[in-house]
């Protein structure tokens, strides 16, 4: 059977973890008591917040999607708003009407690659933006020889970026990836893929395992 690896550290039987990428929380301080909204595009904002000890529950919350959100009520959060599709140019569409007249934080990473803020701004909502997170590449990861077949899970751009800082890719290999934007990050000779129709790892490893195991 081929083998089926997914580029984090989530865990599914019978798929194999490649942690290519790691998160790392920033050291900040906010007061999240000024204002009306705090707005979430992934779940390691979360965390981050947790880390540095901020105190942000009471603020509601709005989030890109279910899981995210599934981690935001884990901690007890005042969950206002969970978008539908998990794509953060249609999440910022969703939001536009929901914060006129708010005063706004985003709780990012470093990079991102939406346009979320620019729509947001455009829009007229008032937004402050703070750096939660960054993703950095696995430059300690141990060597693997991938097998010849092998389906490679991409969960973000990121996950392109150091999957390729570390493996070449071979042409009998078959790619998933979460959504269109990591789509955008694919080196050419990648060309045997499907993408999910939602931004759910799990959805993800369904499809490896049924189109490809």
């Amino acid at each position: 059977m081929a083998k089926i690896y997914l580029l984090n550290n989530q865990k599914y039987e019978g798929i194999i973890n490649l942690e290519v990428f790691k998160v790392k929380s920033t050291k900040y301080l906010v007061d999240c008591s000024k204002y009306d909204a705090l707005v979430f595009t992934s779940k390691n904002a979360i965390y981050s917040l947790e880390e540095n000890s901020i105190n942000w529950k009471n603020t509601p919350s709005y989030l890109i999607a279910s899981k995210t959100a599934k981690v935001a009520k884990d901690y007890g959060a005042n969950i206002a708003f969970v978008g539908a599709n998990g794509h953060g140019n249609e999440f910022a569409k969703e939001l536009i009407p929901l914060l006129k007249n708010k005063k706004v934080l985003y709780v990012k990473a470093l990079k991102t690659v939406s346009n979320l803020v620019e729509i947001l701004k455009e829009n007229e909502i008032d937004l402050d933006e703070i750096v939660s997170y960054q993703t950095v590449c696995n430059n300690f990861l141990e060597k693997v020889e991938l097998e010849k077949n092998s389906t490679i899970i991409f969960t973000s751009p990121s996950s392109v970026e150091c999957f390729f800082n570390n493996f070449k890719w071979d042409k009998s290999f078959k790619a998933v990836l979460i959504g269109k934007t990591t789509e955008k990050f694919l080196p050419k000779e990648v060309n045997d893929y499907v993408i999910s129709k939602t931004t759910d790892v799990t959805e993800c490893v369904n499809i490896a395992k049924r189109s490809f195991s």
